[in-house]
């Protein structure tokens, strides 16, 4: 089933194109990754995804029953995020404020939702510690149970595992697997093509006179596909 759908598309800043004429579409259960060199236009594409700026043309169309503001976003890490001084519990809550409606406090089925994702996160152990003295890597299992909040159908990760040492890359990768295989849509930029070798069954590939977008397979037999796995250090030879 479709979800996401954009047809000829313009996208960029001020009427200035960043990328144009780009087709592109998410059904449910796609593992979609998001790759390209510096300045090529994933920055802009996650903007125009997530609504915070329009496309120059056309239009993106969101198709059964998905909403803009249902789709589950982990952004780039930055220091604010590493300096939260709140703990693991109220990181996750906050993740629900998009669409939330009571003045005061949290409904008891939020902190039920809230509580059921940090469990199967594996956060339930340090819930009520400090973000501020967490790993790394419970970090970011911090902020993906946060982006969980507010979605059951699609996370839009923006370089997840930027940061992270190789076995907390390793169980993010891992964590982003399983919650594909419970049903949820993944769409994530990223400059490490290990997921896209292993996981994605789709590609989207940004460069500056041109993108690609379509099966992984096929990806692997274009030119784009075959000089990003060499800069990589892979041969799919």
């Amino acid at each position: 089933m479709q979800l996401i759908e954009g047809k000829n598309i313009t996208i960029g800043y001020d009427g200035e194109a960043v990328v144009s004429d780009l087709t592109f579409s998410v059904e449910s259960g796609d593992y979609l990754c998001i790759v390209g060199e510096n300045g090529s236009g994933k920055s802009t594409f996650v903007k125009t995804v997530l609504g915070l700026i329009p496309p120059l043309k056309g239009e993106i169309v969101f198709a059964d029953g998905l909403r803009q503001d249902s789709i589950g976003y982990l952004p780039q890490k930055s220091q604010i995020q590493k300096d939260f001084p709140s703990s693991v519990r109220e990181i996750v809550l906050s993740g629900c404020l998009n669409r939330h409606r009571r003045l005061f406090g949290y409904s008891k089925e939020e902190k039920a939702k809230a509580q059921m994702i940090i469990e199967r996160i594996g956060l339930g152990k340090i819930a009520s510690s400090s973000f501020q003295e967490l790993s790394g890597g419970q970090q970011q299992r911090t902020l993906l149970a946060r982006s969980l909040m507010a979605t059951e159908r699609l996370l839009l990760l923006d370089e997840p595992v930027t940061g992270l040492d190789p076995q907390a890359t390793a169980e993010l990768y891992a964590l982003i697997r399983t919650l594909q295989s419970d049903g949820i849509t993944i769409m994530m930029v990223t400059h490490d093509i290990h997921p896209a070798l292993n996981d994605a069954n789709k590609v989207l590939h940004f460069s500056h006179n041109a993108y690609f977008f379509g099966d992984k397979d096929e990806y692997f037999r274009t030119e784009q596909g075959l000089k990003f796995l060499k800069e990589a250090g892979h041969d799919h030879r």
